[in-house]
């Protein structure tokens, strides 16, 4: 260990640095190719958005959104819910006569899909306060969307009259990532690759 000590204290500073900002840069690259991946490989869904509260001004410009997938029946999980931890749900969605896709089933793990069937990842989000609720309220990390500056209100103003959906990218694994936001059924937005 002594031989190990005196090695490691030969190798330059500047290395160090170099190395620890290489080790850095490998995981941001890391983190932009998942989502890379995603949004390249994953199956496209289209979900409708509903109306929620006003968003918080200090954090920048970005619309917040929900779904009518956000709220799932309970499922396996009524009366089940673990209180040390937000629980991992697989939700099964299929398309619905108006095209956009909505919850077929909600899973403890996953579960096959057939035909133009899904199977998104989410997690509990009322997990510490619902025992014995009929509804969960689930999270798919599509609750937020980062627009140019100054054009928030206007896409929060269509989302509160149900004009505004979501085309997300889903992968098999069931990780989920907005791919462009539609305006009356119109692309406004395109999520880039990198």
């Amino acid at each position: 260990m002594n031989n190990l000590a005196r090695l490691l204290a030969r190798v330059p500073r500047p290395l160090w640095f170099a190395l620890a900002g290489l080790i850095q840069l490998g995981l941001i690259a890391m983190m932009v190719i998942d989502r890379a991946g995603i949004l390249r490989e994953g199956t496209e869904i289209t979900l409708q958005t509903r109306p929620v509260d006003p968003r918080d001004f200090l954090r920048g410009d970005y619309v917040t959104l929900s779904y009518d997938i956000s709220s799932v029946p309970a499922g396996e999980w009524k009366g089940k819910l673990p209180q040390n931890r937000a629980p991992i749900v697989y939700v099964k969605l299929a398309p619905k006569a108006d095209g956009f896709y909505g919850v077929v089933s909600v899973h403890v793990d996953p579960v096959p899909v057939s035909g133009k069937e899904v199977l998104i990842r989410g997690r509990v989000a009322n997990w510490r306060w619902c025992t014995g609720c009929e509804s969960l309220l689930v999270t798919y990390g599509l609750e937020k969307f980062f627009v140019p500056e100054g054009e928030g209100r206007e896409l929060e103003q269509a989302r509160n009259q149900r004009k505004l959906a979501i085309v997300a990218a889903v992968t098999p694994a069931g990780r989920a990532a907005i791919k462009r936001l539609l305006l009356d059924g119109k692309p406004v937005y395109d999520e880039p690759l990198f």
